[in-house]
């Protein structure tokens, strides 16, 4: 019987230690990869570092007894630098996974190195909705929203209020360019008319021309297919420019609590949009917001912060029931395989094609006499159920839904 026992025991401790060593390099490394000094710095930027830190915190520090490291880096919002930091993260430094990736030019060439090199990526900043598309990897989980989501929110609710004349300010990029192919058909789905588009550069300072271009079009919607401090500027010249006041109305299919803490409510309010987090839906996100505050210089979460909390705890979770990270897709298909659950976004689940599917939320932003103190900024209008909020899985031409 003792013998019976002690081999018991020692095969458990092999057990035990095999999964240990399983954990690539003795440590799981996470790599938060984002704008952390441009326009996107505070939308993503170092609040990232911070929710994926919370994140980890939350699940104890560890898994299954490996150290759990975070790294970042800043991808400045060019593909190679971004594809630079992987192939390096990946080959020489033992990342097992990156995570928030905003600027969806460079979050699609992470797809391709992450693919190639077997890893992860969980995507939170960038919105390119042929991420889950035609795009689609095993080895990436799309997490927090993306064009279709937006323009089936913001679009659709503006069109069916009687803005059915719409003319594009793109950012000349895949992100710009995904967001107006999509907002564009819903918006002739709805009965409709695009009058025209004009493209401008990433993280311009000066939106004069494309604005009198807009103006000139007589459309009586301007979609601002931007995002951060482009779209803020975009906000404030037209307001200099008395667009609005001329007739026209702005639709921000991009637009971040920060972005409304930058114009002021005085400037914002009004402005229709669409979020998947809110830092002042109830208790557990109210919670999480002081704490992420604290530590990021008084700014609240966006709904990227919350993605990358929301994503790192899932893929701890699927690390956990796995017991190995050497495998990418292994990974993701257990990420697939479980449900997710977590403070901020509630009960979910991981679609075969990578999107994860959860609620969004239509917001107004509040005159400035409704706020009741520092960072009240939405009212909700509508929630867009998880079954309603995302593309079709049949629609989106991922290989991996038809296998």
């Amino acid at each position: 019987m003792k013998k019976t026992l002690l081999a018991a025991a020692a095969l458990c401790a092999i057990a035990a230690g095999s999964a240990h060593a399983e954990m690539s390099g003795g440590t799981v490394k996470i790599g938060v990869l984002n704008d952390m000094s441009g326009l996107y710095a505070d939308l993503a930027g170092q609040g990232s570092v911070i929710a994926a830190q919370m994140a980890l915190e939350e699940f104890g520090g560890n898994v299954n007894g490996t150290k759990v490291e975070i790294v970042s880096a800043d991808h400045q919002n060019k593909p190679d630098i971004g594809s630079n930091v992987a192939r390096q993260w990946y080959d020489v430094d033992g990342v097992d996974v990156i995570v928030d990736v905003p600027t969806s030019s460079v979050a699609l060439a992470i797809n391709d190195v992450t693919r190639e090199k077997n890893k992860v990526f969980l995507v939170s900043g960038a919105a390119a909705s042929d991420l889950t598309g035609p795009k689609c990897s095993p080895n990436t989980v799309h997490w927090t929203y993306d064009t279709w989501a937006l323009a089936n929110g913001t679009g659709k609710a503006v069109v069916q209020t009687g803005g059915d004349s719409w003319f594009f300010l793109t950012a000349d990029y895949a992100f710009g360019h995904a967001l107006e192919r999509d907002t564009s058909a819903v918006v002739e789905a709805n009965g409709g008319k695009v009058l025209g588009s004009v493209k401008h550069p990433l993280q311009n300072a000066d939106f004069s021309s494309f604005l009198l271009q807009a103006q000139s079009s007589g459309a009586k919607v301007i979609g601002l297919a931007n995002a951060g401090g482009d779209t803020t500027n975009s906000i404030k010249q037209a307001a200099e420019f008395g667009i609005v006041q001329g007739g026209q109305s702005l639709a921000g299919l991009l637009v971040f609590l920060t972005d409304v803490h930058a114009l002021g409510l005085e400037t914002a309010h009004g402005l229709i949009l669409t979020e998947a987090f809110y830092w002042d839906a109830n208790d557990e996100t109210r919670k999480f917001a002081a704490e992420f505050a604290k530590r990021n210089r008084g700014i609240h979460p966006t709904m990227i912060h919350a993605g990358v909390y929301s994503s790192v705890l899932h893929y701890l979770k699927a690390l956990k029931e796995l017991g190995a990270d050497a495998d990418g897709a292994k990974v993701v298909a257990k990420m697939k395989e479980m449900p997710t659950d977590d403070r901020l976004f509630g009960k979910g689940q991981v679609r075969v094609d990578g999107r994860h599917i959860h609620p969004m939320y239509l917001f107004e932003v509040k005159k400035p006499e409704e706020s009741k103190g520092p960072w009240d900024y939405y009212k909700l209008r509508a929630t867009i159920p998880a079954e309603e909020a995302f593309r079709p899985l049949d629609q989106g031409g991922c290989p991996l839904a038809k296998s």
